[in-house]
């Protein structure tokens, strides 16, 4: 039986601690927190850390900084607690030895003896006789001499579920209906043979315990829906479920050579964003992207906007392609909405030590709040901050050769002579007389602006792009501005 249309809306987030979350899991994540948020149901946040091996207290940490800087809150799980805690899966292991055994006792599971040796031999076979390769049912039935034999053989058994023979037809939140037939859905293992449960059982059980209603996740895990399903159907008829939840597998996204994006692909992880400076709010605007939208004709959104018009029906089935350059263009034009004052505290890291080349004593915060606002247009990270500013707070630029290359050509050294004289003379308190005064030295030499200013923004700031060049002057101020042109010139005679 599917959660009733009218209860509560119930969903979970729940990653395992592995390393440096990935913009697939964000996804997945902004999904459910929309989806609860918009129906006012509940979000839980659960962490699936039974894999020993690879979990560790270092990435369960970092996966709680991230979704704090994200701007995601739960409302039950980790450092909030709730009325299901644990949420913890290895604080979790005597509920799911329980229900093992309940599920052993009613015969919805069994203990299969069978060695990874002959599992392989008999897959192989069925491969051959082009059958299908999964687990045979070997154990399903086994008598009780047929057990004492295994076990003086010595061999430690796995729990296996039993699967019914039945097909198992499900809608889809996102792909309508589903059907799968029973041979291609054999028994699966639930527990080890050393005990530890596997996700195919602790998953399902605290969905179970913990009254979800919506389980909103990867397309990747769509095969073992049906799997999940017939569990349900055990733990009800156990009375450790109440219902089966409703499932929408959401669409793959696709990286480089329209492959899947995975955690290796260096663009997925979410470390990344945070060092080149996405703005949270940016990012997960992208992300909504990957497989909804808010309307054919915007594309940027707040997530309070998201939030109210987010349906899992309207996602696309379709695997949805990971573009950087859209990413940081959405970002741009959230950078661009902030307010100064927010911009200029957002920027704040990278204008200090590590990211900053300059000393904390050169650094000016009345020319930083000057430049502020027409930085502000330009950027479509916050770590390109560092490069556009770093003119005003060193000693002398730092010249980029191929800008340097590209602007002083023959002829330079005479402009940049008659743009001194005029900037010598131009009102400093004015960007457009700084303009004026540039634009009259062209006019010298028989060039336009475009071709004017070259020469005057690398010898001021080392590059042939960057910030508006006369609000760059007049915030540098007139002293350092003519001594740089001075610099330029003695390199260009020398």
């Amino acid at each position: 039986m599917a959660s009733a249309p009218g209860s509560p809306v119930r969903v979970r987030f729940c990653p395992s601690p592995t390393g440096n979350p990935h913009v697939g899991l964000v996804r997945t994540a902004l999904f459910n927190w929309a989806f609860a948020k918009h129906h006012q149901g509940t979000l839980v946040f659960r962490i699936e850390d039974t894999d020993a091996a690879r979990d560790s207290e270092e990435s369960y940490h970092q996966l709680l900084d991230s979704l704090r800087w994200l701007g995601f809150d739960w409302d039950e799980g980790p450092e909030i607690g709730g009325p299901h805690a644990p949420y913890r899966q290895s604080q979790r292991m005597d509920i799911y030895r329980d229900v093992a055994d309940k599920l052993l006792a009613a015969g919805h599971a069994y203990r299969c003896y069978c060695s990874q040796e002959e599992l392989d031999t008999r897959r192989d076979a069925a491969r051959a006789a082009g059958k299908p390769s999964g687990y045979d049912g070997h154990c399903r039935d086994l008598s009780t001499e047929q057990v004492a034999q295994y076990e003086a053989q010595g061999r430690t058994p796995i729990v296996r579920f039993r699967m019914p023979d039945e097909t198992i037809t499900f809608t889809d939140l996102v792909r309508g209906e589903l059907t799968f037939t029973p041979e291609n859905v054999p028994d699966f293992g639930i527990v080890r043979a050393n005990g530890a449960p596997l996700y195919t059982l602790v998953n399902p059980v605290d969905d179970a315990l913990m009254e979800i209603t919506h389980v909103l996740r990867g397309e990747d895990l769509l095969s073992s829906t049906p799997r999940q399903i017939a569990l349900y159907k055990a733990l009800t008829e156990l009375g450790i479920a109440k219902s089966t939840p409703q499932f929408g597998h959401l669409p793959y996204v696709m990286g480089e050579g329209n492959k899947k994006l995975s955690k290796r692909d260096p663009e997925s992880s979410l470390n990344l964003y945070r060092e080149r400076g996405f703005l949270p709010e940016g990012l997960l605007n992208y992300l909504s992207l990957l497989g909804w939208s808010l309307s054919a004709d915007q594309d940027i959104f707040t997530m309070d906007e998201m939030v109210a018009a987010f349906e899992i029906a309207d996602v696309n089935p379709n695997p949805a392609r990971f573009d950087l350059k859209k990413c940081e263009a959405i970002n741009a034009d959230h950078i661009r909405l902030l307010d100064v004052k927010d911009f200029t505290e957002r920027c704040a890291p990278w204008l200090k030590a590590p990211f900053a080349p300059w000393s904390p004593a050169d650094f000016d915060d009345a020319k930083w709040q000057a430049i502020a606002p027409h930085a502000q247009t330009r950027l479509k990270v916050l770590s390109e901050i560092t490069d556009n500013v770093d003119f005003l707070f060193l000693p002398e630029p730092v010249f980029d050769e191929a800008s340097w290359a590209k602007a002083m050509k023959e002829g330079s050294d005479a402009l940049l002579t008659t743009a001194r004289e005029k900037l010598e003379s131009a009102d400093w308190t004015s960007a457009e007389s700084l303009k004026e005064a540039v634009l009259a030295a062209g006019e010298t030499h028989g060039l336009k602006l475009g071709k004017a200013q070259a020469p005057v923004r690398v010898a001021v700031t080392g590059r042939t792009v960057g910030l508006p060049l006369f609000e760059s002057l007049e915030t540098l101020g007139k002293e350092q501005t003519l001594s740089r042109i001075d610099a330029a010139l003695s390199r260009l005679t020398a």
